[in-house]
């Protein structure tokens, strides 16, 4: 008598109190998923409060952007309050979009800060972006150096529980290969302001509105390096349309295990998605089948996909 044929794990029938790691050994076809990217951080308003409107917009467009701009300057009013309103606006205009960006430790503390810019608390507003650069560097630091103890970099971190000299973490994430470049020009230039401004400067209160602009937008465009969910990035697979996914080496790397695979759902490329009441639910097929993709061979399968087979809801 034959062996019975093995039965055939897949995500529904995987033991879901396993690690997904172990779950992704197990599952039948791991090979041909790859990890979303996924984050919804973002603010996008101040592109809504640009009261110009060219004349070559149809009328049509021109109606819409007005209605637009209406909803969202009464947005601001219930968020901020009436008084100095214009004011507010200005500042949340020159701040520029929140950019979409991973659930990591850095979200709802930015998000103070820029509200401290935008009610005129210039000061609070450049400390807390200043710590708040700081912190990250800190975060990354600490869940890194583990990884790169037989680096020359290790024996000059491991000690030190927390950097207040930011040269240090940002020469050694420079060298780890953790910061990108952009990050690592946008950390020193931030730093430079940090230095000025916590310590005793006279002259800093001569420029609280723009020193705290400059390290906002330092702090945005360090956060849209790093963090960012949507963007041409080394860890992201090039060529797919309207959503980003992890390239298959990436998978193990340090940095993206840390920061993307905790919040970033292990797909296919069929999966479906729709706002529920916890927020955004997440649907795919069970079984893609036997194999590994390449990243290539995944995207094209996502970029061409027959809508009519995406997965959805059930029952």
């Amino acid at each position: 008598m034959s062996d019975p044929e093995p039965t055939r794990i897949t995500f529904e029938t995987v033991d879901p109190t396993l690690s997904l790691d172990e779950q992704k050994r197990l599952v039948a076809d791991s090979g041909r998923r790859r990890h979303l990217s996924w984050g919804m951080d973002f603010d996008s308003r101040a592109l809504s409060l640009n009261p110009e409107i060219p004349d070559h917009w149809e009328d049509q467009v021109k109606e819409l952007h007005r209605r637009n701009l209406q909803s969202a300057r009464a947005g601001m009013v219930a968020e901020f309050g009436e008084r100095g309103i214009d004011a507010k606006i200005d500042n949340f205009v020159a701040m520029g979009v929140k950019p979409f960006s991973v659930l990591a430790h850095h979200n709802a503390l930015f998000h103070q800060v820029r509200q401290a810019f935008v009610i005129g608390a210039y000061y609070p507003a450049l400390v807390g972006a200043c710590a708040l650069g700081e912190r990250i560097l800190n975060h990354l630091m600490l869940d890194m150096r583990g990884h790169f103890t037989a680096t020359p970099e290790y024996k000059k971190v491991y000690r030190k529980d927390s950097f207040d000299d930011w040269r240090l973490p940002i020469d050694t994430l420079d060298a780890w290969g953790i910061l990108l470049p952009d990050a690592v020009v946008e950390y020193r230039a931030l730093m430079g302001l940090r230095h000025r401004s916590i310590h005793f400067n006279p002259e800093t209160t001569n420029a609280l509105r723009n020193d705290a602009l400059a390290a906002i937008i330092h702090m945005r465009t360090i956060i849209e390096q790093q963090f960012a969910s949507h963007a041409v990035r080394p860890w992201f697979i090039a060529n797919t349309l309207g959503h980003a996914f992890i390239r298959k080496d990436y998978e193990d790397h340090p940095y993206i295990r840390a920061y993307f695979l905790p919040n970033c759902p292990f797909v296919g490329p069929l999966f479906g998605m729709a706002p529920g009441k916890g927020g955004w639910e997440f649907f795919d097929l069970p079984d893609y089948g036997d194999g590994d993709w390449t990243d290539d061979e995944f995207a094209a399968a996502y970029n061409d996909r027959d809508p009519t087979l995406v997965a959805g809801p059930t029952g």
